[in-house]
């Protein structure tokens, strides 16, 4: 099978690389540059498609004995990843970038350009696993499922989430089945330079993790009150759209709670500029309604109880599901998801991830929260 390897530069898509090629497939390294003006040096652990990454890359790919192409997809990065995030957050949304590349970068951009120039799949470092299950209703009787990694700490399954039945037909994720520590070891036996080099971390394109910052630079600056449940002005901030539900740090707040306790963001109002405070208890959710329905198989219908995970790392909580399709087509068009307990700090743009034990069924993005 001929496979294109996304290769970031980092140790585990040098391993995922390298165990492609043990297993017999023709392997071609790919690195994808996204920045549109990659620094020359990384400054820290954060970030990722500097021009460090790339010479990263290229010397695991030359150490392998595989060809190696730098693919320019900045414009289609810009415009998918950086600009959608910046419209979420000014539309008072709290999107998910890792999830939004997955989707229209790795296993759309990259992907579609691979089976072009007529390569069978795409192979990434991500940690989750596929399991290959009998159904005779699959091509060639057998249907693949995205399944959690073994390693917990480091399981990617949630930014997965995305991906359809076409997408895991084409995809390998070869270190699901290993801990990171056992992948830092099999990469320094294999003489890999970035054996010990660090994860990267938090949102790429924003390399200082500054995410209040880069909005205002993106969005612009614009004073306004922050106020408690009661409408009463507690403090004031410069610029709604950087502030996002189950936030505590960072708020400035002028005027003490009245019992001393501390209050976290309850909402955003992007199009009045209000930030609305609380205490702890005012964030409690049970009820998701979720829409842009992606489901990782054939797409489910009626009552379903899963597992429903909200952050990347995030904890899974048991869950009763409704999919509705939109009369007529049969497609499914939203999701309520009922939560066996309230969880604090959901905010609408984010993603929920389903989950029937291991196997991820699909995701959704937050479009509203309540109380049963």
């Amino acid at each position: 099978m001929r496979v294109v390897a996304a290769m970031s530069g980092g140790v585990d898509s040098a391993v995922a690389a390298s165990r492609m090629l043990e297993a017999g497939h023709e392997v071609v390294g790919v690195h994808l540059a996204l920045a549109q003006s990659a620094a020359t040096l990384r400054e820290s652990a954060r970030g990722c498609c500097t021009i460090e990454d790339a010479g990263d890359a290229r010397r695991v790919a030359d150490r392998l004995g595989i060809p190696f192409y730098v693919w320019d997809m900045a414009e289609r990065f810009r415009e998918d990843v950086v600009e959608d995030f910046a419209a979420e957050y000014a539309a008072g949304r709290t999107p998910n970038p890792c999830l939004r590349c997955n989707e229209k970068i790795k296993f759309a951009a990259l992907l579609d350009k691979a089976l072009a120039l007529g390569f069978d799949a795409v192979a990434t470092g991500h940690y989750a696993q596929i399991e290959e299950v009998p159904d005779p209703a699959a091509p060639q009787g057998v249907r693949r499922e995205l399944h959690r990694a073994v390693d917990m700490a480091k399981d990617q399954s949630y930014v997965l989430g995305v991906l359809d039945a076409d997408q895991l037909a084409r995809s390998f994720f070869p270190l699901g089945d290993t801990t990171k520590p056992q992948i830092r070891e099999e990469a320094r036996q294999r003489g890999f330079s970035v054996a010990k080099k660090p994860d990267s971390h938090d949102i790429c394109f924003i390399a200082d993790g500054d995410t209040r910052g880069y909005l205002a630079r993106q969005l612009g600056s614009e004073a306004g009150p922050i106020v408690d449940a009661d409408g009463e002005v507690v403090g004031q901030h410069d610029g709604a759209h950087g502030y996002t539900v189950g936030q505590r740090r960072g708020l400035g707040l002028k005027v003490p709670a009245a019992d001393g306790r501390p209050r976290y963001v309850v909402s955003t109002d992007t199009r009045s500029n209000i930030v609305v405070v609380g205490p702890e208890e005012l964030l409690g959710v049970d009820v998701i309604t979720g829409d842009h329905l992606r489901w990782c198989g054939p797409a489910p219908t009626g009552e379903l109880h899963l597992g429903a995970q909200i952050r990347a790392h995030g904890a899974e909580y048991p869950a009763q599901v409704s999919v509705e399709a939109d009369g007529g087509d049969g497609i499914p068009e939203r999701v309520t998801v009922r939560l066996a307990e309230r969880i604090r700090g959901v905010a609408s743009g984010q993603s929920v991830v389903l989950y029937d034990g291991t196997r991820v069924v699909g995701s959704a993005t937050i479009a509203s929260t309540g109380r049963a």
